[in-house]
């Protein structure tokens, strides 16, 4: 933790000396305006050292007002760094160090960084827009085909998105009159005692076959426990590395079955056990899998399972990180297929840090599950 904390704090005081060396020394702002400047930009950069420890510690009306100017700040700096980045290069090639190409990136730096914060909160703030993705299973009955499971994932219900949200969720997915709803993980950011009253509209979820969930890696930075009972007493079930069978009026017709997140494993003795989920399952009929990270389907696909249900990546958020995504895992959003395993990955519901989304809207999801054809 230390070494985090070190290496996070050199990251933010080093980005904010070189947005302060561009946008204010180097285009020479008249002496009125340079320490005002350079003030807002330190204490900025102190807030978002500040607030993930705020967060956790202060009430959340509280927090609001220090989560909002922070995060929204985190995503300016992230659009100054690479627009910075780019004319730096591309001044490096044309060899202009003059003055008025330093104001002249600066100017244009700071109007794509403000340009890319309006775009993305207005992407974000909404209601997240609607997703059906259609998946095939040969093992399916084919009385069952047209089968509607909504998932929801990512919603970090917290210090910017409240109540309020959570209403507008629930009222969308339950428009949709889904037969089973799918929470694939990070309900929430904070302790229980915070935010009890912001989460309680997701009691007014409704399935004809129930509502499932997962642990996602924040309900451990926020309390597993504490949170498995909230949500449990809101109506949700959990699936510890458990698996139930959802039947119709002739019986089971397929196995759900849920596991832990991995990174439980880091700050809990219990993470994922794909094992317990799996033992004694029938191989005859279909299995749905959900699990928080999708690079859990690198495991479960060798485990018979027919289609896995994933979030964690939020499609990369902000545009181009969705690229970087990629280093750590090939799973980044949408659907995948490896044999007969399918793989369904959320770009989320909500968002984490900046109140941002750019080229990777957030969604609820409907899964619409028929017979594979050619099947019996």
């Amino acid at each position: 933790m230390l070494v985090f904390l070190g290496v996070f704090t050199a990251l933010i005081v080093s980005s904010h000396a070189y947005i302060a060396a561009r946008l204010v020394l180097d285009t020479q702002l008249p002496e009125p305006f340079v320490a005002p400047a350079l003030a807002a930009i330190g204490v900025l950069g102190v807030l978002l050292i500040a607030q993930p420890f705020a967060s956790r510690m202060l009430a959340p009306k509280l927090a609001r007002y220090l989560a909002w100017p922070a995060f929204t700040w985190m995503g300016l700096v992230f659009y100054l760094l690479l627009s910075l980045g780019f004319t730096d290069l591309l001044q490096l090639v044309i060899g202009d160090g003059s003055l008025d190409a330093a104001r002249l990136q600066a100017a244009a730096c700071g109007t794509i960084g403000l340009g890319a914060v309006a775009a993305g909160m207005a992407g974000a703030l909404g209601t997240p827009g609607y997703q059906r993705v259609g998946v095939r299973i040969a093992s399916w009955p084919a009385s069952m085909s047209g089968f509607r499971i909504v998932q929801i994932s990512d919603i970090h219900i917290g210090a910017i998105l409240g109540r309020d949200f959570a209403e507008r969720v629930t009222r969308a997915v339950n428009a949709l009159e889904p037969d089973l709803i799918a929470v694939t993980g990070d309900v929430v950011d904070g302790q229980v005692e915070h935010l009890a009253e912001h989460v309680a509209p997701f009691a007014q979820l409704s399935a004809r076959h129930g509502v499932f969930f997962v642990t996602g890696n924040h309900e451990y930075y926020s309390g597993m426990r504490a949170w498995s009972d909230k949500l449990t007493e809101l109506g949700l079930r959990r699936l510890d590395n458990e698996r139930v069978s959802i039947t119709d009026g002739n019986g089971s017709f397929f196995e759900l079955a849920g596991v832990n997140d991995q990174m439980a494993d880091r700050v809990s003795r219990r993470g994922e056990d794909l094992p317990a989920a799996l033992a004694g399952r029938d191989g005859s009929k279909p299995l749905v899998l959900l699990a928080h990270n999708p690079m859990t389907f690198d495991r479960a696909r060798s485990l018979d399972i027919d289609l896995q249900l994933s979030g964690h990546t939020h499609g990369g958020q902000l545009w181009p990180f969705n690229h970087l995504v990629k280093l750590q895992t090939r799973w980044v959003a949408g659907l995948y297929r490896r044999g007969r395993a399918q793989l369904y990955v959320s770009r989320g519901t909500g968002f984490w840090g900046p109140p941002m989304r750019i080229g990777a809207p957030a969604e609820i999801t409907e899964i619409l599950v028929e017979q594979e054809s050619g099947t019996a």
